[in-house]
This record gives structure tokens, C-alpha cells and sequence, in this order.
């Protein structure tokens, strides 16, 4: 945008299982996360593995982004928990997009290519 600003989608991260199956890393089915740009919120009293973290934090940056509706980030949103023998998932959902600029997230010049 002209005016040097960018969009990124909110994400929520939230832990689904199957009915009836067990949850290995420590979470409970609907925990979860926020992303707000960089920044990654937990609600109080409530944690995350690391290894499931580990699972889809390289993920989140690519689904922040606005994405054409056939490409795979658009439409794949269940990234399997690393334990093997874990049935658990994290959904990654897309909620509003928040607006930010340029100047205020870095201090390289835009047009510095």
C-alpha cells in the first residue's frame, strides 16, 4: 500500500482431539493461543507444550498472511501433534485482519531494495 501499510490476519491456534482419545502433551481439548502480528498471547492459567508449539510456529508468519484461496496455506489448517502416539491437532484459524505500518515495525526505509 502507498502509505506503507500492511495487513495480517489475528490467528488462533487451539489444541482439537478426537472424541474419547487422549491428549498426551499436557494440553485439554480447546486450549489455545493468540497471535496478534508478532506477538503470542495465552489466556491465564493456561500453557502449551513446547513441542507442539515447535510443530507450527513456522507456520504461523505464512498464515498470518493474506493468501490466494487455492493455495494450500489458505485452506489447510490441522498441523498433527509431534508425539506419534498423540491423536491431538492444533487448528490454526484465521480471524480479523489487523492493519500495520511500516515505520513502526522496522527501521529499514521502504524503498530500500
Amino acid at each position: 500500500m502507498p502509505d506503507g501499510s500492511f495487513q495480517l490476519y489475528d490467528l488462533r491456534v487451539e489444541v482439537v482431539c478426537p472424541p474419547e482419545k487422549r491428549i498426551l502433551c499436557g494440553a485439554k481439548e480447546g486450549d489455545y493461543f493468540t497471535l496478534q502480528g508478532e506477538m503470542l498471547h495465552l489466556p491465564p492459567n493456561q500453557g502449551i507444550s513446547i513441542y507442539s508449539l515447535a510443530s507450527v510456529i513456522a507456520l504461523l508468519p505464512a498464515k498470518q498472511r493474506v493468501t490466494h484461496a487455492n493455495d494450500w496455506m489458505t485452506t489447510d489448517a490441522l498441523i498433527a501433534c509431534p508425539d506419534p502416539n498423540c491423536p491431538s491437532a492444533l487448528k490454526i484459524i484465521r480471524e480479523g485482519l489487523r492493519t500495520f505500518s511500516h515505520d513502526e515495525t522496522t527501521v529499514v526505509p521502504l524503498n530500500s531494495s
